[in-house]
């Protein structure tokens, strides 16, 4: 079905993320991550050079200025997933959609003039830190703290499952900065590498996303200075993650379309050429009943998702509507990506082949980003009050 939300310079700028993807993610590059656990440096700094990293950064700061416009971000997801370059699209959905939009949203001039250059060119790397060992999809149970002292702050607690977690320069980190658990009683702070006290952990080993780095930060006395306090006033933290989830829900929905309609175009083209009692499997009925089902579904998820990204774009998506594409494109993602595996047969079972690894990055996307349960949640709430 044919899709109606880009333009001509949405066009003209997939032929540069296609040029990029010829260039830096053949297959002995997406080895290379996934051995050393890590995006490369090198990798960020091309993407940054080719303008497909720091799309939502102002122009001022060396970006693209396209944060309400997030069909161009689609496009990068669409095309890394396409080659099946999950990591990739894993590493650049951190940078663009977590860390960077809380420096372009709340940050103070100081902090954008020195974190935004560095995140559009790629040499800075920045993270996200909310998850903690006993605090999930419920935010309010974390126990990091943030004690007020002169100049600053001291910091001290621990997060786990951060990706990008041990590669960032710099985290945009949510803690405790006062009493009790209202939303006044937290902030977000950003952590530099190489500060006293604080320390990537090891990082930890993952069903999918072999190439994309996740680890656990400690933190043990750390001092963090007032400049460091995003938007320079404490209290903050918990509706500024309020304000920046639908966005991270919907990049998470984006992706989970990209890499369903992967999964189909990769099945069509292993049915065609696998041959099963003299002839392509794709002329078995099943087969072929099987693939009119994904393709639909596929379809449906592109209509329900591309609205989703019209609405971000005219500032109308609402945490309960973000909600609702997360968790249904998710669902959906699952149900193509294992019928794909179905067909693709014992081959569907071996990592050399992308829907394999595809099958294996998905499964997260029902997790982060708040669970399915807790996305029904909020829409449940919101049916309750009419």
């Amino acid at each position: 079905m044919e899709r109606l939300i880009f333009d001509e310079d949405h066009e003209a700028f997939r032929d540069v993320v296609k040029e990029f993807v010829k260039r830096y993610g053949d297959n002995a590059a997406r080895e290379r991550w996934d051995a050393a656990g890590e995006i490369d440096r090198d990798t960020m700094r091309a993407a940054g050079e080719a303008g497909i990293i720091g799309l939502s950064v102002p122009e001022e700061f060396g970006g693209a200025g396209m944060l309400q416009d997030y069909r161009f971000r689609t496009v990068v997801n669409e095309e890394i997933i396409r080659a099946g370059l999950g990591s990739l699209a894993g590493a650049f959905g951190i940078q663009d959609d977590l860390a960077v939009p809380y420096i372009v949203h709340f940050g103070t001039e100081e902090q954008k003039k020195k974190w935004l250059p560095g995140m559009a060119s790629g040499e800075i790397i920045g993270a996200l830190a909310m998850t903690e060992p006993g605090a999930g999809s419920d935010l309010r149970g974390v126990t990091t703290t943030a004690k007020k002292v002169d100049g600053g702050y001291v910091l001290n607690g621990a997060k786990t499952f951060i990706s990008s977690g041990k590669t960032a320069d710099v985290i945009v980190t949510f803690v405790k900065t006062g009493e009790g658990n209202r939303p006044d009683a937290f902030s977000l702070v950003l952590v530099e590498d190489g500060m006293q006290g604080f320390e990537h952990g090891n990082k930890l080993n993952k069903l999918g996303f072999h190439g994309h780095d996740t680890a656990e930060l400690s933190f043990a006395d750390v001092f963090i200075p007032e400049e460091n306090l995003i938007g320079g006033e404490e209290g903050h933290g918990f509706i500024q993650l309020m304000r920046n989830l639908p966005l991270e829900r919907l990049s998470i929905g984006v992706a989970a379309a990209a890499a369903s309609e992967a999964a189909y175009e990769w099945t069509v083209d292993h049915a065609k050429a696998r041959e099963s009692f003299g002839q392509p499997i794709i002329r078995f009925q099943n087969t072929y009943f099987k693939l009119a089902d994904m393709e639909t579904t596929v379809d449906a998820l592109w209509a329900y998702v591309d609205r989703a990204i019209a609405l971000y774009g005219e500032g109308k998506l609402t945490p309960e509507e973000a909600a609702k594409v997360k968790f249904w494109a998710t669902e959906r993602e699952w149900e193509v990506l294992d019928q794909g595996v179905q067909l693709f047969g014992g081959y569907g079972y071996m990592m050399e082949y992308p829907i394999t690894r595809a099958f294996a990055d998905a499964r997260v996307h029902r997790i982060y980003g708040g669970t399915n349960e807790i996305m029904r949640e909020i829409v449940g709430r919101k049916i309750i009050k009419g």
